[in-house]
């Protein structure tokens, strides 16, 4: 599954973002692996941030890295510089209130169309 997140930045935070960014702890990297994550992408727009999170199941995943040392450590750390992710507050879950609904997709819909 792919899963669209949108987090804000503290004021005057961004280029420090950016910077922790270049180079994430290898630990981390495992703990995402460890709970099926395969990417995850951060896009920004002044203090917005964009995530895109491919993995098999994102509450699962988030659950299991709500336990793992090594992404708390991280949560800790980053904690400075991030203020918050939104909330969708459509879903009972947390996992699933943070992440956005698609709206539209183009390949969908060409497929779509293509099969009449």
């Amino acid at each position: 599954m792919r899963v669209a997140l949108h987090s804000v930045l503290k004021e005057g935070q961004e280029s420090g973002y950016e910077q922790v960014h270049a180079s994430v702890p290898e630990d981390l990297l495992a703990a995402l692996r460890r709970a099926g994550i395969t990417n995850w992408r951060i896009w920004r727009s002044g203090r917005h941030l964009f995530h895109l999170v491919d993995c098999e199941d994102f509450a699962a995943a988030m659950a299991a890295l709500d336990k793992d040392p090594a992404n708390q450590r991280w949560q800790e750390f980053i904690g400075a510089y991030v203020d918050h992710f939104e909330d969708t507050g459509g879903a009972p879950a947390e996992a699933e209130r943070m992440a956005l609904g698609e709206v539209w997709e183009l390949s969908a819909q060409a497929e779509a169309a293509e099969r009449g």
